[in-house]
């Protein structure tokens, strides 16, 4: 399967607590629901054809408890996601579960490199990262994750925990395609070609 992230961010980098206020209230934060203002149809269209190349959801702990206390809560008959959100096999990588509740679900403790790294060679299609900033991180520094779908709100927030916050190798993506909303929000999609590459600036010569 490929290992794919997505992530909806703020301009300046911030993924926590996209859809509520409520959402994500950890280390204090009060700024949550940033990105429901600028949801429009593409978004929508987008997004919904992103989950139908799932064969499962990858999460950590935290983002795992969050979407199996939101999820099953939605009641909207139209929303596209809400049933295939709540059917879809949830992997959940932790240390500290035992059991999932929001069924079905796999705790895999351990390693995660070497648990995702055996999900990641069965047959399918794709094994998704939602939100799980850390376990994003971690996966896209060791060469595991196969695509980065990112959507950037265009708001800045000053605080809250950001996508790439957690150390990590220095990564280079290719951008495969991109699109912006009606609302002036951008979809972007990366794929990872491997160790960042660097280079001493001399002028413009040599690109010009």
């Amino acid at each position: 399967m490929k290992i794919t992230l997505t992530s909806f961010v703020t301009l300046d980098g911030v993924s926590q607590g996209p859809g509520s206020p409520a959402e994500d209230t950890s280390d204090g934060f009060t700024r949550g629901g940033w990105l429901v203002p600028y949801l429009d149809e593409l978004f929508v269209r987008r997004t919904s054809e992103w989950l139908d190349l799932a064969d499962g959801l990858l999460l950590g702990r935290r983002t795992y408890e969050a979407f199996a206390r939101d999820w099953p809560r939605i009641t909207d008959p139209d929303d596209p996601f809400t049933e295939r959100m709540n059917a879809l096999p949830k992997y959940v990588v932790t240390n500290t579960l035992t059991a999932g509740t929001w069924n079905p679900t796999t705790v895999l403790p351990g390693d995660p490199l070497r648990t995702v790294g055996e999900l990641k060679a069965r047959p399918g299609r794709e094994l998704q990262i939602h939100g799980s900033s850390r376990l994003g991180n971690a996966l896209l520094a060791a060469g595991l994750v196969d695509v980065v779908r990112l959507v950037v709100a265009p708001t800045v927030i000053g605080s809250g925990r950001r996508l790439f916050d957690h150390p990590t190798e220095p990564v280079g993506l290719k951008l495969a395609h991109h699109e912006v909303t009606t609302t002036g929000m951008l979809v972007l999609h990366y794929e990872p070609v491997g160790v960042a590459p660097t280079a001493k600036y001399e002028g413009v010569s040599a690109f010009v």
